[in-house]
């Protein structure tokens, strides 16, 4: 019996672990504290700061089962997914690394090791390539491992030289391929045929061997290091025997229950790999915090759910389908990614959230598309602009728009719609590359140690100074720069808190005024203006602003608070979207389907009042990540976790990872008062908050405008709600009253314009301009002439405080003669405006009612000579 996925993945990571690497679990799809990547697009990703030397783990070398997404940005499979045997837009990456360990010769031996006396794969069967000018590693492969020397292809740079970016580590290549033998067509690696399905890479090892500077010269790296990965999903197809990652076992039982879930008999459908693909995608980003949204990483992943779910409709789904695979995927999948198991519920809430209301968007883009048509005729194709802002603006899917355009004997500009896509291509491309240089960063060796937690000022020595991003050794008075202290009082921004600022002192006089404090790497650094000449080496005092510090920690102790009160009040599915906490208030942001309500709010806010009231210590201790969250501490969204963590706990209320500075005692936090509370994306609500003095301020303010309404309304304040819903009740009256009144004028407006009707062709019409009538009741006076004229015309404009409205009715039985949005387009040109409708039904606006006259002449021309026949 053939290898199943899983059993691959667990002797993979068994093997690496025997030889000494730290089994690694699979990192977040979201790039822990990483605004250079969308997602997590390689196995060697969690691993990125450690190979550029700013971070250091307890291990040098380390083996993954990697979960990642190409589906956004510069990384971008979507629109292949389904249609090519290979593409994806989630897989796993196994990969092995050494960080200054091992390099070529073990990593060669190690791959090859697992490949053919692990899983047993024929050795006649592995091709290899090489970049061409690494000698090194050709020697390996042809005389240490034996490969024979025209099963080895040498590669130039293009496909066999690995770099991070323009600047930083980078090295030479080695790939291994499987050959699936003769029955497939295609050539080897480096042959023109080479893009044929006989030959499948495997595995890729880079040998980050060099550092590149920033004129392009190649310099050796002190500690070169490796980073290899093999897909999952094209060795399961290997091992099991198949050409294709979608007969694999994993992916035959998805399709099997999506063609269950869509009623398809056709288990070979692309449509069915496209959705099979999709819940793995959309499940694993919802399972670590990304909801379907209309930007960044939410946008992406509303696009991929709506790919799916109209591949469902295509085959015949009627009703939600998409959220009931996610079970199936559990269960294959759940041993492996625990984290899937416990977010299950979650997952298909969300899902089936969406799938509803892209129903909902679909009808909404073909009310969209239908306007647009109007104003094509026969033959006409649809501009590639509107079509490709139906399919990103609206997520009207491409395809349905060329289907129903075929339908009414319509094209598509085609080549428009690419246009728009490049650009946006681009425009994502630009926002996903790598922008640090690389050749300035602070080495891992430079480690501040941070003394704030008890400390607000601190004797401290300085270690380095960066001066418009360069290393120097001294800075002028009156110059910007980035100082870094052996140790420093100084909170660096992190978790959503702000960072510290203050002043660095000798002999009580100031020398360096802090206005911001941030990591680079792991030192702290303060960014500032020098006062006075400093060097490295000067000793100083650190002052914090200690006044600042504490409202700041007031209002991050709510942060914890307030979370735990959110999912008290509201629920477990709860979970943390970002924070931001600084002097003056607390911002939280967390996933939850619709606005609290005032009650909720209100029982939110009396919680967390309660905690500060009950004055409970805080506790904080260091301990190791797994045992924090296996005692229930939750950890931030986004945030990146070393292997020891620091755990704040209050009481039995709170309990969170939490590096920030924090309150003595709940009762430090002095008063809570909520501000506001919003959505800010699809499920994911914000509430903002403040406390202690801030809390106290805000509710005298609004004791103090709550009297002033009171004297406005002339009312007790106690009484100001009654007085209110008194005077809109009573404006309501008045509106009532106002449109009836409106309609009268409307009626007797149409009875006058009835009797003023013309004949233009043999039909009725009416060509007036009304007055005394107000916009929104245009429609309904066409109506009304039309049910009077029984068949006929209407066409109106109406004069408005410098502009023009036209509207024009058509009953049905004259549509086939006069469509109303074709003749409002014609005279609505000589108002300076455009409009559209139905056939029996337009409207326009214009800015230049001084020409209605000339408009209204305009439309019985046209009139005449389109009923002259």
């Amino acid at each position: 019996m053939s290898m199943t996925s899983a059993d691959i993945r667990t002797a993979f990571l068994n093997f690496f672990a025997e030889r000494g690497h730290q089994i690694v679990p699979s990192a977040s799809l979201i790039p822990g504290n990483d605004a250079t990547l969308l997602f997590t697009n390689a196995g060697m990703v969690p691993f990125k700061d450690v190979f550029l030397g700013t971070d250091k783990r307890n291990y040098t070398r380390a083996t993954s089962s990697q979960r990642c997404v190409r589906a956004g940005g510069k990384h971008n499979d979507l629109e292949n997914v389904g249609y090519t045997a290979r593409h994806h837009t989630f897989f796993e990456m196994l990969g092995n690394f050494s960080f200054g360990d091992y390099f070529k010769k073990e990593a060669i031996d190690y791959a090859w090791a697992f490949l053919t006396d692990e899983l047993g794969l024929p050795k006649e069967k592995l091709w290899v390539t090489v970049f061409e000018e690494d000698d090194e590693a050709y020697d390996i492969w042809a005389n240490d491992i034996g490969v024979p020397r025209d099963r080895i292809s040498r590669i130039g740079a293009k496909d066999n030289f690995w770099q991070m970016g323009d600047t930083g580590p980078c090295g030479p290549c080695s790939e291994i391929f499987y050959d699936h033998g003769p029955d497939v067509w295609g050539g080897p690696p480096g042959t023109p045929e080479e893009d044929g399905d006989r030959y499948i890479e495997i595995w890729n090892l880079v040998f980050m061997q060099f550092n590149r500077q920033a004129d392009g010269t190649l310099e050796p790296l002190p500690k070169p290091s490796v980073d290899t990965g093999m897909g999952l999903e094209r060795i399961a197809a290997v091992l099991q025997g198949v050409h294709s990652n979608y007969e694999t076992d994993t992916f035959v039982h998805l399709i099997d229950a999506a063609a269950r879930a869509v009623g398809c008999e056709d288990r070979s459908a692309q449509s069915l790999r496209v959705i099979a693909d999709h819940i793995r995608s959309c499940s694993f980003l919802i399972a670590d915090g990304v909801l379907p949204s209309n930007e960044g990483r939410g946008y992406v992943l509303r696009r991929i759910i709506r790919r799916a779910v109209r591949h469902g409709s295509k085959l015949g789904a009627t009703e939600p389908f998409f959220h009931t695979l996610v079970a199936e995927l559990v269960r294959l999948m759940g041993d492996a990614f625990p984290e899937l198991v416990q977010a299950q519920a979650r997952i298909e809430q969300a899902l089936l959230q969406e799938e509803k209301q892209f129903a909902r968007t679909l009808q909404r883009g073909l009310s969209l598309l239908e306007e647009a048509m109007t104003d094509l005729n026969e033959g006409d194709a649809l501009s590639g602009e509107i079509a490709f802002k139906l399919y990103d603006t609206y997520g009207f899917p491409y395809d349905l728009t060329a289907d129903i355009l075929r339908e009414r004997g319509f094209a598509l500009d085609q080549a428009g719609f690419d246009a728009a896509m490049a650009e946006q291509r681009t425009r994502a491309q630009q926002a996903s590359q790598f922008g640090a240089d690389y050749n300035t960063r602070i080495s891992a060796d430079t480690v501040s140690e941070f003394r704030g937690y008890t400390d607000y000022e601190s004797d401290a020595v300085i270690r380095e100074i960066f001066v418009d991003g360069e290393s120097v050794s001294t800075v002028p008075a009156g110059k910007d720069a980035i100082i870094v202290l052996d140790q420093t009082p100084f909170y660096a921004e992190s978790g959503g808190q702000v960072g510290d600022i203050g002043v660095f002192e000798v002999e009580g006089e100031p020398v360096f005024v802090v206005n911001d404090t941030q990591y680079i790497g792991k030192a702290i650094a303060h960014h500032g203006r020098a006062e006075s000449d400093l060097r490295v080496g000067d000793p100083v005092v650190a002052l914090v602003d200690d006044e600042r510090r504490w409202a700041i920690r007031r209002n991050h102790s709510a942060t914890h608070l307030i979370h735990a009160a959110l999912r008290n009040v509201l629920g477990e599915h709860v979970m943390q979207k970002g924070s931001l906490v600084d002097e003056q208030r607390l911002r939280f942001d967390f996933a939850h389907p619709q606005a609290l309500t005032q009650a909720e709010l209100l029982a939110i806010e009396t919680q967390v009042n309660e905690q500060i009231r009950l004055n409970t210590p805080l506790t904080t201790a260091v301990l190791p990540i797994d045992e924090a969250k296996a005692r229930g501490a939750m950890a931030l969204f986004g945030e990146k976790y070393d292997d020891e963590v620091r755990v704040v706990e209050m009481g039995p209320y709170s309990l969170e990872l939490c590096g920030g500075t924090h309150v003595e005692r709940t009762g430090d936090i002095g008063s809570f008062r909520v501000l506001a509370e919003q959505g800010i994306a699809s499920g994911v609500r914000r509430v903002e908050a403040t406390t202690g003095a801030n809390a106290v301020l805000y509710t005298q303010q609004q004791h103090q405008r709550l009297h002033a309404i009171a004297n406005v309304l002339k009312s007790d304040p106690s009484a100001v709600s009654e007085r209110i819903e008194q005077l809109l009740s009573r404006q309501k009256q008045l509106e009532k009253e106002l449109a009836e009144f409106q309609r009268q004028l409307s009626q007797q407006a149409g009875a006058n314009l009835t009797d003023s009707a013309e004949t233009i062709g043999g039909q009725q019409v009416i060509i007036a301009e009304v007055t005394q009538v107000e916009g929104k009741a245009l429609r309904e006076m066409v109506d009304d002439l039309k049910n009077r004229l029984g068949e006929g015309i209407v066409v109106l404009g109406l004069r408005q405080e410098g502009k023009v409205s036209l509207i024009v009715g058509v009953t049905k039985g004259l549509t086939d003669k006069v469509k109303a949005g074709e003749l409002v387009n014609v005279i609505a040109q000589k108002v300076g405006g455009k409009g559209g409708g139905r056939p029996d039904m337009a409207q326009a606006g214009g800015s230049e009612p001084e020409q209605l006259d000339t408009a209204l002449a305009t439309a019985k021309k046209w009139l005449q000579d389109k009923l002259a026949g």
